[in-house]
C-alpha cells in the first residue's frame, strides 16, 4: 500500500523566532501550508524560504483560522500545529509507521510543554493528549475560542511519540497570553449566555490552583510548577472578572 500524502497546516503571527524550527520538524511532510495573520516581522519570508505555501489572511479567531488552514491543504491527511510546536523524532517515526496502514481517522499525541527553560511533567499539562493528525474529510476544528479542539468522525488512536510545545520564554509572555485569551474567552462566554457567579471569582480560581498544584502534582515541577499553577488560577479569575464587566456593560 502506498503511504498517503500528508499536508502540514500551521497558523502564525509574528513568529519569526519559532517558525523555522517548527518547519524543520515538519520537513518530512509532502506539503506545508502556513496561514499568516499579517505578521509585522519576518514570519512570512522565513516560511516561504523554507518551502512552505504561505497564505496571508485576516484573523477571524482560532477555530475559523485553523479550519481555513486545514481546508487549504491539498492532501487527504493533515497534521495541524501551532508555530511554537515541534514534532519530535520519535513522533515522526511513529507517524511514518502508522501511515503505512492507517487504522484510524485521527491520531492523538502527548504534548509536552517547555516553560521558562524547563519541561513541565505535571500540573495537568502532561501528557495532555492532542489530536493533530487527521484524515481531512473526517475532521473539523471546533470548541469555543480561544480553546480549540480538532474533532474527528470515527476512530482516534493514541500515539506515544511526543509533540513538543515551546510555550512561554518569560512570565511576561505568559501574562500577555492570559490577557489575550481571557478577553476572547469572556466575550465568547457572554455570547453563550453565561454570567459570573460569586464562586467563579472566589472558589473557582482556588480550585484551579489546588487541582493543578496538588491533585495533578504540580509541586513536583518546582518553582516553574508553582508559577504555572498560580498563573492558571489568575487566568481563571481574570476570565470571570471580565465576563462580569461585560455583563454590567
Amino acid at each position: 500500500m502506498t503511504r498517503p500524502k500528508i499536508s502540514a497546516a500551521i497558523i502564525a503571527m509574528n513568529e519569526e523566532r519559532k517558525i523555522g524550527d517548527c518547519l524543520k520538524s515538519l520537513a518530512w511532510a509532502d506539503e506545508t501550508v502556513v496561514v499568516d495573520s499579517h505578521s509585522a516581522d519576518r514570519t512570512r519570508e522565513l516560511a516561504a524560504a523554507a518551502g512552505a505555501k504561505v497564505i496571508e489572511r485576516d484573523w477571524p479567531g482560532h477555530i475559523k483560522q485553523k479550519n481555513f488552514a486545514l481546508d487549504s491543504c491539498a492532501h487527504g491527511w493533515a497534521i495541524s500545529l501551532d508555530a511554537d510546536e515541534r514534532v519530535s523524532a520519535a513522533l515522526r517515526a511513529e507517524i511514518a509507521r502508522e501511515m503505512e496502514h492507517p487504522r484510524a481517522n485521527g491520531y492523538a499525541m502527548p504534548r509536552k510543554v517547555f516553560y521558562i527553560n524547563r519541561w513541565i511533567n505535571h500540573c495537568g499539562w502532561y501528557p495532555a493528549p492532542k489530536v493533530r493528525l487527521v484524515k481531512k474529510e473526517k475532521a473539523r476544528w471546533g470548541g469555543i475560542d480561544p480553546h480549540d479542539t480538532l474533532m474527528v468522525e470515527g476512530p482516534v488512536l493514541m500515539l506515544r511519540g511526543g509533540l513538543y510545545h515551546l510555550s512561554f520564554d518569560t512570565i511576561h509572555a505568559h501574562l500577555r497570553t492570559i490577557d489575550s485569551f481571557t478577553r476572547v474567552g469572556a466575550r465568547e462566554a457572554f455570547a453563550l449566555g453565561k454570567h459570573t457567579r460569586w464562586i467563579d471569582l472566589t472558589l473557582r480560581p482556588f480550585f484551579t490552583f489546588f487541582k493543578m498544584y496538588v491533585l495533578k502534582a504540580g509541586f513536583l515541577d518546582g518553582v516553574a510548577g508553582l508559577i504555572v499553577c498560580a498563573l492558571s488560577a489568575f487566568h481563571t479569575f481574570t476570565k470571570y472578572d471580565r465576563l462580569r464587566a461585560i455583563a454590567r456593560g
